[in-house]
């Protein structure tokens, strides 16, 4: 079993919350998703498995992952939220598309120091932050 799931579970116990057969899809399904993925993609492709999931119950599960702290929820720019798995892989930044909406993920070790070393000359302690780029991807730009 993912242990993601576990985690959730544990959550799910904490709070005094019951596990249904519809959520644990919900779950399950989502951590198996690569990348961001919104309400209404998650909610299609748990559909194929077992059609009477709803897109409220969707709504609900994503909202218990994020306030659990597995799942995080990004807002970029189109108006609608998309939501990821909380990995414990480096920090990643985001490059999206403002055409095709493609959202590229990417690790670069210069843009962290340089970041550190801003926040260290401004006496300023960084807890989290979260770099995206907009422009257009290389598909786009041919069109």
């Amino acid at each position: 079993m993912n242990t993601k799931v576990v985690e959730f579970e544990r959550y799910m116990e904490e709070k005094g919350l019951k596990s249904t057969i519809q959520r644990d899809e919900i779950v399950n399904t989502f951590f198996n998703v690569k990348g961001h993925v919104s309400i209404e993609e998650l909610h299609h492709t748990v559909q194929k498995r077992n059609p009477k999931i709803g897109y409220t119950t969707v709504y609900r599960t994503l909202k218990l992952l994020t306030e659990s702290g597995l799942a995080h929820e990004r807002q970029f720019g189109d108006g609608q939220a998309r939501y990821e798995a909380v990995t414990t892989e480096e920090h990643h930044d985001h490059l999206i598309c403002l055409k095709c909406g493609t959202i590229t993920e990417f690790e670069n070790m210069k843009i962290e120091r340089l970041q550190e070393d801003v926040a260290k000359e401004h006496g300023f302690k960084v807890k989290n932050h979260k770099l995206e780029l907009y422009g257009y991807c290389k598909k786009c730009r041919k069109q």
